[in-house]
This record gives C-alpha cells, structure tokens and sequence, in this order.
C-alpha cells in the first residue's frame, strides 16, 4: 500500500488552504466580534444586526470577513471566519427569530446555532 501520494495530494491541499488563511488575514478587511460564555449553555452565536434602532454589526460592516471568537472564561475555545455574504445567507434565515441583548438590551441580533453553521 502506497501512502505517499495521498499524503502528497493532502500535503499540497493544506499548503494551498495555508496561502489562501494568510492572504486572508494580510490583506482582507476583518470584522472580529468575540462572544463570551452564553455560547456554551446555548448553542447559539449572536450577530448584532441593530444597535439603539440604527443599522449595526453586520448590517453595515464593509469587511469581506467575518471573525468571531468563541471564548470561555476569557480564554478563546476556537475561532469561526466566515466569508461575510455567507454569514449573512445564514443569519436571514433566523431573522424572525431576532432578540434583544448585549449592554441595556439595546441591539438587536440573531441567534444562530453552532451547528446551522454546519450544515450545508
């Protein structure tokens, strides 16, 4: 059994993944948003869309991607970038879902399931 092509085919995938994550992060606009311990209880990430009745978060973002860090007691658990046009397929989906939170309730934002982000 020959292992070495595969692992050659695997090898260069992952090189060509590790070009296109530092072009990304070199020379892309990013919106970085972190989401604190209420992700673990929930399942659910939050994405601000409206803030005190006025367009916010990824409703007026101008970054082509969209960073948000999942930490747990200050200490990041993982990272999720996402194309923002795919973040935003994804959040209309739960846009009649939308709630109040964040400082005083004042934005508004979806909820979207750690594992919608999953599916295809």
């Amino acid at each position: 059994m020959n292992h070495t092509n595969k692992f050659d085919i695997d090898l260069k995938y992952g090189q060509v993944r590790e070009v296109e994550l530092a072009n990304i992060l070199q020379n892309e606009k990013i919106e970085v948003k972190t989401e604190r311990d209420k992700w673990m209880t929930t399942g659910n990430i939050a994405i601000e869309f409206e803030c005190r009745g006025k367009p916010s978060g990824i409703a007026i973002t101008e970054a082509k991607y969209w960073a948000h860090i999942l930490a747990d007691d200050g200490v990041i658990v993982c990272i999720l970038l996402f194309p923002t046009d795919k973040l935003k397929k994804i959040a209309r989906k739960y846009f009649k879902n939308a709630i109040y939170g964040g400082d005083d309730n004042l934005s508004k934002m979806v909820l979207i399931p750690l594992k919608e982000i999953f599916n295809k």
